[in-house]
């Protein structure tokens, strides 16, 4: 999968920090995926009524 930078300030930091905390998770990087994909499922279930699992898809070389 790839990955883009993202820019953040301290207090967003901070907030990140507390989000690994919170989920246990290994980095500030994996915390801003949980909020992204945490995001993009509720506002799929928004839309359809129902929730979605988000699946990496890789695409082919051309």
């Amino acid at each position: 999968m790839r990955s883009h930078p993202i820019v953040v300030n301290d207090e967003e930091l901070a907030l990140l920090e507390q989000v690994r905390l919170q989920q246990g998770l290994g980095s500030v990087d994996e915390a801003a995926e949980w909020l992204v994909k945490r995001r993009l499922r509720r506002q799929s279930k928004q839309i359809t009524g129902r929730g979605r699992s988000l699946y990496v898809v890789e695409r082919n070389p051309e």
